[in-house]
């Protein structure tokens, strides 16, 4: 079973048809005892990083993320939130990864929104997956690139747009968004 974390954060209907379209069962929830008794984790999201925070804790979703043993994949805003802190409201995150989550300066059109290719790609769910290949973002924050990036992009500034540690997985990009790719990169995820 696939689960989806359903917390105060939109987009999470389109990851559950993305999954869909692959041919896999799953369920939006967040009742602890199903996310934990779950083959596979998402926690998409769409948002503000202090107001999904206070709706974690409300519900103890951040103790419940943090002791997650199967593979987990954070999507955008679940990356964010995966990581130590985040600008976005002043807002101290799960701590699973060991980065901040920053501001883009306004130098350019702020958020990075549309389709946009990688620096560098690595890493388990990224099989396949080249350099050349396009996948979407929307986003005003960026994660700082550290130990536990897999994959780099660059806008304005390089970040971190894939990240792993252990059964920990994270992508700054949309892949239910991300057309053919972004379906590769859900089912290397979903067969690891």
């Amino acid at each position: 079973m696939i689960a989806i974390i359903k917390y105060n954060a939109g987009n999470i209907s389109s990851v559950q048809n993305a999954l869909t379209r692959l041919g896999y069962q799953s369920v939006i929830t967040d009742d602890p005892e199903t996310i934990l008794a779950a083959d596979k984790v998402i926690f998409p999201g769409v948002g503000e990083a202090s107001t999904a925070m206070k709706y974690l804790i409300q519900k103890k979703l951040d103790k419940i993320i943090v002791a997650i043993e199967k593979p987990i994949l954070g999507i955008c805003l679940g990356l964010h939130l995966m990581c130590e802190h985040s600008e976005e409201g002043d807002t101290k995150c799960l701590g699973i990864f060991n980065t901040k989550v920053k501001k883009f300066p306004q130098t350019d059109k702020v958020p990075h929104m549309g389709w946009n290719n990688f620096d560098v790609v690595g890493g388990k769910i990224f099989k396949d997956v080249s350099i050349d290949d396009d996948v979407y973002y929307v986003h005003g924050y960026y994660a700082e690139v550290n130990n536990q990036t897999v994959a780099t992009c660059n806008y304005i500034t390089p970040f971190s747009t894939g990240m792993q540690k252990n059964n920990f997985y994270a992508t700054q990009f949309h892949p239910e968004k991300s057309a053919g790719i972004g379906e590769k990169i859900l089912k290397n995820f979903l067969e690891l």
